[in-house]
């Protein structure tokens, strides 16, 4: 199996681990309640997030929910997997319902990527990616509103980020000590050089200037731990990371 490191952060009795992958991240929320996944990964990952589970000292039958931050394969594909196996529902903002039932499909594709489809870092990215089932447009048909996190293990809280989709959506954990930001704010990814707290560019951002407004407006809030949807977690003022991406 291919790279799988798990840092978990404890909040009482309750435990937050980021799963991080050499291609996307993953969150589980644990406690005596059971499991809340956030995202999933891509489709052929699905395996990664039930060994993830195990690691834990979970598995899927512990798992009462999965939220997503937002629709893209890279984050939906695993949990569409899983569910042809294993039922539990599956939440996301109220403007991302649609997209992650795929009446729509808002992501890159074979016309955005192209232009920079020659650069290394691309092409050893698409070359992994195809693997895990990027072209995979599975939805998840029954997904649903997300009306109140607070009820599922491990209390996540939900903040609306649209702009990298439409529907997009970071989640609180722990209190307000850590921040799940999907793709709104990330600190890596495998088509860039560059490391630290940034924003993915056009290529596969819905509306960059809707998620400038959604990432400035995280400032406002008390994390100190940043689990991104891509690259390392990182430990801070969430307005220093924010005002780096931004710069």
């Amino acid at each position: 199996m291919a790279r799988l490191d798990i840092t978990t952060i404890d909040h009482g009795s309750a435990r937050t681990h980021l799963v991080h992958t050499d291609y996307v991240n993953w969150v589980i929320l644990q406690d005596d309640d059971g499991v809340t996944l956030v995202d999933g990964g891509y489709p052929g990952q699905a395996d990664a997030v039930a060994e993830s589970l195990r690691r834990v000292g979970s598995d899927l039958s512990e798992v009462q929910a999965a939220l997503l931050t937002h629709a893209h394969v890279d984050h939906l594909g695993g949990l569409a997997r899983i569910g042809r196996t294993r039922s539990f529902p599956i939440y996301a903002d109220p403007a991302e319902v649609a997209h992650a039932r795929r009446e729509y499909l808002e992501q890159a594709d074979a016309s955005t990527i192209a232009p920079i489809a020659h650069r290394p870092r691309v092409m050893r990215w698409l070359a992994g990616v195809v693997r895990l089932g990027v072209l995979d447009k599975t939805g998840i048909g029954d997904a649903q509103p997300l009306v109140d996190p607070s009820v599922l293990p491990g209390r996540p809280v939900a903040v609306p980020t649209p702009g990298h989709t439409r529907g997009h959506s970071a989640f609180l954990v722990g209190d307000g000590e850590a921040l799940i930001s999907g793709d709104a704010l990330i600190s890596g990814h495998p088509t860039v050089k560059r490391r630290g707290p940034q924003c993915l560019g056009h290529v596969f951002t819905h509306d960059e200037a809707a998620n400038a407004e959604s990432v400035a407006a995280l400032r406002d809030l008390d994390a100190v731990i940043l689990m991104p949807g891509h690259g390392p977690m990182l430990c801070g003022r969430l307005s220093t990371f924010v005002d780096q991406a931004l710069a």
